[in-house]
């Protein structure tokens, strides 16, 4: 196989070394390069660009999580959508999902936010858009991330089966239209976002994620956080 032209978990070269052949791809490297050019400060930090697809192999993957863009602020994004590494303050929409899991599966809310744990079981935490200026949410939503992370979930969807899509959130249930509901488990719920009230909590979205991985003959996921 000839070197990858993107640094990425073997796996996922194999099915997406097509898509770092196209034109937006080219379009986000040249982007990224003139960002870091001008001085600008770029989340995640670039051996964790794609972190998300090294911890959740394509081979592995049984769970997929879709976030909006990474954490902006200093020391928080680490290429997981929702997680920020251990000894970071946990970002408040995690501890509304920490809550619903301690409401769904009695699972003991943990002192960090890193998601580590998950992601190697086989929950792919992927968020629509892999890179962020600084301070800057959303800065980077027309680079040409969300043609591939969109690709992505397609192909998740087209050559897998028996996965479970987590869309949480308007932004998150838009990518429904990627996926195959005949073939795949697609549960919807509000953000957990403080800003969306209270509306997450109840969904049970992880015991029930794990009774259809079971009906699917897959080990269920350990979502204790430790």
């Amino acid at each position: 196989m000839e070197s990858p032209k993107v640094k990425i978990e073997e796996s996922w070269y194999r099915v997406l070394r097509e898509e770092f052949d196209k034109q937006y791809f080219s379009n986000i490297v040249s982007q990224l390069k003139s960002e870091k050019a001008a001085g600008k400060i770029i989340y995640p930090p670039g051996p964790l660009l794609f972190n998300a697809f090294e911890k959740t192999p394509f081979d592995n993957v049984k769970v997929i999580i879709i976030g909006q863009d990474p954490y902006h602020n200093p020391g928080q994004a680490m290429g997981l959508c929702f997680s920020v590494p251990k000894g970071i303050k946990t970002p408040a929409s995690l501890v509304n999902i920490y809550k619903e899991l301690k409401s769904d599966l009695c699972c003991e809310i943990p002192p960090h936010g890193d998601l580590s744990r998950w992601a190697e079981q086989g929950v792919f935490l992927l968020n629509a858009m892999l890179s962020v200026e600084q301070n800057l949410a959303g800065s980077h939503k027309n680079f040409g991330w969300q043609d591939f992370t969109d690709s992505v979930i397609k192909i998740l969807s087209k050559q897998k089966s028996g996965l479970v899509f987590l869309l949480w959130g308007n932004f998150a249930r838009n990518k429904r239209v990627l996926i195959d509901s005949e073939k795949h488990l697609i549960l919807e719920s509000a953000h957990p976002s403080p800003l969306a009230g209270n509306a997450f909590q109840g969904n049970k979205h992880f015991s029930k994620t794990n009774q259809y991985l079971i009906t699917q003959g897959k080990t269920p996921i350990n979502w204790q956080i430790i």
